[in-house]
């Protein structure tokens, strides 16, 4: 056994379907919050008010203007938002729960999240926001929410090809706690937890997306999934959705969905280990086709050129990519290996062919 770190991060975990209009009231009195900023989407801030009706008379202010990415222009608007108050509450996926960490990491405000996708950021450190087309990225703890209600009724009504999209990016955050720079045999066992519940919840989700049991398996999984990744850290493959997603304002979720199985056919023959332990978790051999053929089979965009981005688009960014590409990655990242992989990505080739 090697010398290994596990930092793990303070958080209190509120699990269970019904808990959010059960539980919540209860967990925003144990942390003595009298003047909260309500923060959510304007297609979920009716759902937001209805979890809030038994505090209603402690919501000070209201911020929906939420867009991916977290632009720097609506982090600023949503500070603003808070003033005079000693709480934020967030209803909602990623980009709420980032909009909500953007508000933490200037005031220092204590953040209660109720996810209703399976983005994971509620339980990272990490912090990100876009100006113009550069998106960057940090950690802090004050941007760590202090709880978490995770209820799974509350992604019954995401629609099938939004909860697959989202599954496949808390899929992405478990297979990247592998090879991570803080990975550690703590976060990998959680980590291949997670694909496990991931695996098992989203064929089911995708066939019916009222099935209780696989949203909350869902949710589980993208819970172990936020949780590995919040300790390992970011690798290669998200830093290449960021500089993507960032530049081109690409679907956060759909972009690290497409990219995923690419990223892992790169280094799997440099991180067998870890490779063997994706694909068992998966129950394939090959896990970079299992994660193809599960994309495949759930309706994921074939390549990012069908989500808007352009083939020339890539050398555009190839050079901000490979500034940001970690050096303890598997293998060693080139310009040449880059745009061949970013490029089958781009043109949603199967990964065995272009890694043969």
């Amino acid at each position: 056994m090697h010398t290994f770190t596990y930092d793990a991060l303070p958080g209190r975990i509120v699990f269970g379907a019904g808990t959010a209009r059960h539980a919540l009231s209860d967990e925003i009195n144990a942390l003595g919050a009298q003047r909260l900023l309500l923060v959510a989407s304007e297609s979920e801030i009716g759902l937001a008010r209805e979890l809030c009706v038994p505090f209603a008379d402690r919501i000070a202010a209201e911020f929906t203007g939420i867009r991916p990415h977290v632009p720097v222009e609506v982090a600023e608007s949503a500070r603003e938002a808070a003033a005079g108050a000693d709480l934020v509450l967030c209803v909602g996926g990623g980009s709420t729960t980032g909009t909500a960490k953007a508000v933490a990491l200037t005031t220092g405000l204590p953040i209660v999240a109720v996810p209703t996708t399976y983005a994971g950021s509620e339980v990272t450190s990490v912090w990100g926001m876009t100006e113009g087309t550069r998106k960057t990225t940090g950690t802090d703890r004050r941007v760590l929410p202090r709880t978490v209600v995770y209820d799974s009724d509350l992604t019954l009504t995401l629609p099938a090809a939004l909860s697959v999209a989202s599954g496949l990016n808390a899929m992405a955050h478990c297979v990247e706690a592998f090879w991570a720079p803080r990975r550690n045999p703590v976060s990998s066992a959680v980590a291949e937890d997670g694909i496990r519940h991931l695996a098992a919840g989203l064929p089911t989700v995708a066939a019916d997306p009222a099935d209780s049991a696989a949203r909350a398996e869902l949710l589980l999984g993208a819970y172990l999934a936020g949780s590995a990744f919040a300790v390992a850290g970011s690798g290669l493959h998200h830093k290449i959705c960021h500089v993507l997603g960032g530049a081109f304002d690409l679907p956060h979720a759909q972009t690290h969905a497409i990219v995923l199985p690419h990223v892992l056919a790169f280094n799997a023959a440099h991180a067998p280990d870890a490779a063997q332990r994706i694909a068992a978790a998966l129950g394939q051999p090959d896990p970079a086709a299992a994660l193809h053929e599960l994309g495949t089979k759930l309706g994921v965009p074939a390549g990012l050129r069908e989500l808007g981005l352009n083939e020339d688009d890539i050398d555009t960014v190839l050079a901000d990519i490979l500034a940001l590409a970690p050096t303890d990655n598997p293998r060693a990242v080139t310009a040449d290996g880059l745009r061949t992989m970013v490029h089958a990505a781009w043109a949603g080739t199967d990964p065995a062919r272009w890694t043969a």
